[in-house]
């Protein structure tokens, strides 16, 4: 496979006609390897329009799965980061967005229940010189008060509803992108903290991913 060619395709085909334009994020799907985040057996399906099955520890299939492309870049492009932000995400996987939000801001922390995949995407991270990614083994159902309050925090699985613990590790003008609600249907949002009191949500688009498995801690720091 040309994954040059397959790589070009893919922004011009898949992200950009979804209304993802922002320069920084394109160049940063031009930039990041995506290939080198995908278990081998699907190599071949890297750029594809396709959540990818991501393997575990102890089961063939935890049932997690790499967001799609193009709902990456559209939660990329609404969390807007900046150099200085600190991030968290919830939902490691395979480390993908870990990347995307590493070359994005100051700091990441992101989260990943399952042990066998927190290592492998922290050897992944650490082979692309990710030294500001800190990938923790945990459960992030609850958000990861040791680093917070955060600027951006990005969750990769579907959650029925955001717990408040969660949103109060959100910075007063920070933005959180979340998946929210139950099949057929979830609502990606947009939530930002416009005071300590309150939030703004915005529904952004439909989609339907995988939920969020919701556990000893352990971190993987370089």
């Amino acid at each position: 496979m040309n994954h040059e060619l397959a790589r070009y395709n893919m922004i011009e085909q898949q992200i950009r006609p979804w209304s993802v334009l922002d320069p920084h994020v394109l160049d940063l799907l031009s930039f990041i390897k995506r290939e080198e985040f995908v278990p081998n057996a699907y190599h071949d399906l890297a750029f594809t329009d396709f959540e990818i099955p991501l393997l575990g520890a102890s089961e063939p299939n935890t049932g997690q799965h790499m967001l799609a492309p193009r709902v990456e870049a559209r939660i990329l492009q609404a969390l807007a980061p900046r150099k200085n932000d600190t991030a968290l995400e919830i939902g490691t996987g395979s480390g993908y967005m870990a990347a995307l939000l590493g070359y994005s801001v100051h700091h990441v922390t992101t989260l990943e229940i399952d042990r066998n995949l927190s290592e492998k995407a922290a050897g992944i991270l650490q082979h692309n010189g990710m030294s500001n990614v800190e990938v923790v083994n945990a459960d992030g159902a609850q958000g990861w008060s040791v680093m917070a309050p955060y600027d951006v925090i990005a969750l990769s699985g579907a959650l029925t509803a955001l717990p408040q613990k969660l949103l109060e590790q959100l910075k007063v003008g920070g933005r959180m992108v979340a998946v929210v609600g139950n099949a057929p249907a979830m609502q990606v949002q947009l939530i930002k903290r416009v005071s300590n009191i309150e939030y703004h949500t915005e529904n952004l688009f439909q989609t339907l991913i995988s939920r969020l498995i919701a556990p000893q801690p352990s971190s993987f720091k370089f």
